[in-house]
Parts: structure tokens; C-alpha cells; sequence
């Protein structure tokens, strides 16, 4: 039941991550045009939503290739295999589990600090970027915790 919750959250975060590609193609599109042409006017609310959509398809990103297991790693042992590279699974993860709950103890206090504030040009509510950080570590323990369950069944059974 958990792993399928699990999955069906990495699908949403799959499906945000192409939405945030396709929908900041529009204001970047738009402040191209407005630079090189008088059809468009200039408008600068487009720079400020691409900033947000940038952050977030960079933090979904992120929370993504931490569930297929191709972020904060380097495979410096590439050859192990079984009980060894559990282990070593094991520890980079606890790497990534520090990681995690630095983004979500200090994202707490960063999304703290922009609850009643709004963005200087398209008067967007701050805490909207800012929860980037937060959701990215709660979503980093989850996944990191479920890699590390299945590499604690591989220590603990072998590979079969």
C-alpha cells in the first residue's frame, strides 16, 4: 500500500516536471519576443514566473532523480554487487537523509520568512518558490528511505 502511494506521488512529480517545462516555455517565449520585436509589449511579470517555474522544475527534478537513484551519486565502486553495494547504497543514503533534513529544517525557517510577502512584479505570494525546499526534503527522506529499505532487505537476505 505505502509503495504504491510512493509511486503514485513520483508519477504526480513526473507529470509536474513536464508541465513546468511546457508552461515556462510561455513567458520565456514571450520575453524573447518582446525584446526583438514591437508586436509584444514588455512585460515583467514573465521574468519573475519563469524564475519560479525555473526553481521548481529544478527542485522536482531533484526529488525525482533521488527516487531513480541518479542524484547525489557518484559510482566510484561501479563493480559491486549483492551485500557490498547495499552496504554502500546504505551510506550514500545516509548522506542524501542529511541532506534532507538540512532542506527541511532550514527551508521550514526559509518558507518561514515569506508567508505574508508577495513578489516585487508579478505579485506572486513568496511562500510559493520557498516551499521548494521543504517539500523537496520531506520528499528526499521519502525516497532516500525507500532505497534504503530495499538495500536493508539485501543486507539482511542476500540477493535472492
Amino acid at each position: 500500500m505505502l509503495r504504491r502511494a510512493i509511486a503514485a506521488y513520483a508519477r504526480l512529480l513526473d507529470i509536474l516536471l513536464v508541465a513546468t517545462v511546457v508552461i515556462i516555455i510561455i513567458p520565456v517565449t514571450m520575453q524573447i519576443f518582446a525584446r526583438f520585436t514591437e508586436l509584444l509589449p514588455r512585460y515583467i511579470w514573465t521574468e519573475e514566473a519563469s524564475r519560479f517555474l525555473l526553481v521548481w522544475m529544478v527542485m522536482i527534478g531533484a526529488m525525482i532523480g533521488v527516487r531513480e537513484g541518479t542524484h547525489f551519486t557518484v559510482d566510484l565502486f561501479y563493480n559491486l554487487k549483492g551485500r557490498t553495494k547495499a552496504a554502500m547504497d546504505i551510506l550514500a543514503g545516509l548522506a542524501v537523509l542529511g541532506f534532507a533534513m538540512i532542506f527541511v529544517i532550514y527551508g521550514w525557517e526559509f518558507t518561514d520568512t515569506a508567508w505574508f510577502r508577495i513578489s516585487e512584479l508579478a505579485e506572486l505570494p513568496l511562500w510559493l518558490i520557498h516551499m521548494a525546499w521543504p517539500i523537496a526534503g520531506v520528499t528526499w527522506l521519502v525516497f532516500a528511505g525507500e532505497r534504503m529499505w530495499d538495500d536493508i532487505q539485501i543486507l539482511l537476505r542476500g540477493d535472492g
